[in-house]
């Protein structure tokens, strides 16, 4: 067993948190964002497509859209954190953005939209609330598909 002691030490210790910290961080910047654009997509769905065609019919539409754009800000969130290569940190981040997006999305559909915590989770029972969960399960893997990819284009 080998002890670190002095300035290693403490820059071991800081690395860590600081890889912590740019998983959070990326994390949270990456929800944030496409629960903004998301919002929008959302509120043409439900305001103008969802009434002419019906709500799966609506949503399957929307759902290529977010996930391009979930692809495009999860590459961006991870180079502005420098993780575009770690598979760990990306791996954290997508489990961050995850937990935050759905904890927005909560919040979001009680607080504003009056439903109840039962009402918001047996959304996810009706076939265009799976193909959101699905969605949003390829939203928190995302960041881990690009680093593992980057990973190894470049070794």
């Amino acid at each position: 067993m080998q002890f670190v002691t002095g300035t290693n030490a403490m820059m071991q210790r800081t690395s860590g948190l600081t890889g912590w910290a740019a998983s959070a961080r990326a994390g949270c910047v990456y929800a944030l964002s496409v629960f903004a654009i998301g919002f929008v997509f959302g509120a043409i769905r439900v305001l103008l497509i969802a009434p002419r065609l019906g709500n799966v019919a609506a949503v399957s539409l929307e759902t290529p859209f977010m996930l391009a754009v979930s692809w495009k800000m999860s590459r961006w969130a991870a180079r502005k954190n420098g993780l575009l290569t770690d598979t760990n940190g990306a791996l954290l981040m997508g489990a961050i953005a995850f937990a935050a997006l759905m904890f927005m999305e909560f919040c979001t559909a009680v607080l504003c939209f009056d439903r109840t915590a039962s009402e918001y989770f047996a959304g996810f029972l009706s076939a265009s609330g799976a193909i959101g969960f699905a969605a949003q399960l390829c939203f928190a893997g995302f960041p881990f598909l690009q680093a593992n990819s980057n990973r190894l284009a470049s070794s």
